[in-house]
C-alpha cells in the first residue's frame, strides 16, 4: 500500500486549507475521475481531489469541456469520493448548470452534493456569475473559484493562451477575485495567467490561491492527473511537469500481453485452475 507523504492524515476540510495558507504550507491538488485513481491518489496524501470536467476530454475524448453533462460530472465524482479518505474532493459545475440563472445554478448544485456526497463545488467566472455564487453559498455549499482561463468560455475566447495579459483584464481579474473572497469562496484557482500577476493575488487575498499554469508565487498548484503521469503524450503545455511515462508503461505491457497471447504462453500452468 502506497504510503503518505504528509504526516497529517487528518480529512482535509474547507477551513484547514485556510490554516495552511497561514502557516505558508504549499497546497498540492490532482484531477480524478474514477474510483481506482481517486484511490491511488488519496492515499499518497494529495490535500485535494478534483473531479474535473475535463473529464470530457480525458474519459470521453471531447473537444472541449462543454459536452459533459450533469450527471456524467455526478457519475464521476460518486467514483472519486467512494475511494477518498483524507483529500477533499471538489466536483466542478458542467457547462450550462449554473450560468442561466441562480435559482437553477442552487438547484443542479444541491442535486451535485445530495447525489455525490462531494465536500465542495468549483464554478468558473466572476462578477457575472456572482448571484449564482451566492445563492449557492447561501445553501450552505462551499464554492472554489476559477479565473483567468475558464475552458467553459472557450468559444468566448477562441484561445487556450495565455489570459490577462493586458491591464484591463488584468485589472478585471483581480478584482473579481476580490469579490470571490468577500462573497465566501474558500479558495480560487487561477489558470494559465502570468506569474507576476497570480503572485499579486495570492498575496492580496486571506484564501488559497492555486495556479495552473500561474507561476511558483500562489498557494497550491493543480494539474490533471492523466497528464502529469505521462498518459496523455501529445499534450506538451509550458506548465506541465510529467512526473512519469504511463502512455509507455501501458503499451509495453499490453504488447507484452498480446505477445504471449498468441504464443500460447499465456495462461501458463500455474495460472489455471
Amino acid at each position: 500500500m502506497s504510503k503518505y507523504i504528509v504526516e497529517d492524515t487528518r480529512k482535509v476540510t474547507t477551513h484547514r486549507l485556510i490554516e495552511m495558507k497561514r502557516k505558508g504550507e504549499k497546497l498540492a491538488m490532482l484531477t480524478a475521475y474514477d474510483y481506482t485513481m481517486a484511490s491511488i491518489i488519496d492515499a499518497a496524501g494529495i490535500d485535494i481531489i478534483l473531479v474535473g470536467d475535463s473529464a470530457s476530454n480525458v474519459m470521453a475524448g471531447n473537444i472541449t469541456t462543454l459536452p459533459i453533462t450533469l450527471d456524467q460530472m455526478i457519475y464521476h465524482a460518486k467514483s472519486v469520493v467512494r475511494g477518498v479518505k483524507r483529500a477533499l474532493v471538489v466536483a466542478d459545475m458542467p457547462f450550462g448548470t449554473y450560468q442561466v440563472n441562480a435559482d437553477e445554478a442552487v438547484k443542479n448544485a444541491i442535486r451535485i452534493m445530495k447525489e455525490t456526497h462531494a465536500d465542495a463545488l468549483k464554478l468558473e467566472g466572476g462578477e457575472e456569475i456572482l448571484p449564482s455564487i451566492r445563492k449557492i453559498l447561501d445553501a450552505g455549499i462551499p464554492i472554489m473559484g476559477h479565473l483567468g482561463l475558464t475552458p467553459q468560455s472557450i468559444n468566448k475566447f477562441g484561445t487556450y493562451g495565455v489570459r490577462a495579459k493586458d491591464e484591463a483584464e488584468a485589472a478585471k481579474l483581480c478584482h473579481d477575485a476580490q469579490l470571490l473572497q468577500e462573497a465566501g469562496c474558500f479558495a480560487i484557482v487561477l489558470e494559465k495567467i502570468p506569474a507576476q500577476l497570480a503572485t499579486k493575488v495570492a498575496e492580496s487575498l486571506e484564501i488559497p490561491v492555486i495556479g495552473i499554469g500561474a507561476g511558483s508565487g500562489v498557494d497550491g498548484q493543480v494539474l490533471v492527473c492523466t497528464d502529469m503521469l505521462g498518459m496523455t503524450a501529445d499534450f506538451t503545455p509550458r506548465f506541465l511537469r510529467r512526473y512519469a511515462d504511463l502512455n509507455t508503461v501501458i503499451s509495453s505491457a499490453v504488447g507484452n500481453y498480446i505477445s504471449d497471447v498468441k504464443s500460447k504462453d499465456f495462461p501458463n500452468e500455474k495460472e489455471q485452475y
